[in-house]
C-alpha cells in the first residue's frame, strides 16, 4: 500500500480510500446499506490490506455510516 501525508498534520493515510455510504443502518436513507455486521466485515478486510482513509459523513444513513466503521477503532 502507498500511504501520503495528511496536509500539514505529519499523519500518514492510504492513498486509496474506501467510501462509507454504503454503511449504516438499512431503512434510514437507503434499503441498500450494509448493515453493522456486514460493516464491520468491510471495514476489517479493508484494514488488513493496509487501508487507513475512511471518507464518511454524518449525513450518510443518520449517522450510523460514522458509527459503525468508529465502533471498531
Amino acid at each position: 500500500m502507498q500511504y501520503t501525508k495528511l496536509g500539514e498534520t505529519g499523519i500518514n493515510i492510504s492513498k486509496i480510500c474506501v467510501g462509507c455510504m454504503s454503511f449504516g443502518k438499512p431503512g434510514t436513507m437507503h434499503d441498500w446499506t450494509l448493515d453493522e455486521e456486514r460493516t464491520d466485515a468491510v471495514v476489517a478486510h479493508a484494514l488488513d490490506l493496509g487501508i487507513t482513509f475512511f471518507d464518511t459523513a454524518n449525513g450518510y444513513s443518520a449517522g450510523t455510516s460514522e458509527e459503525y466503521p468508529g465502533k471498531g477503532a
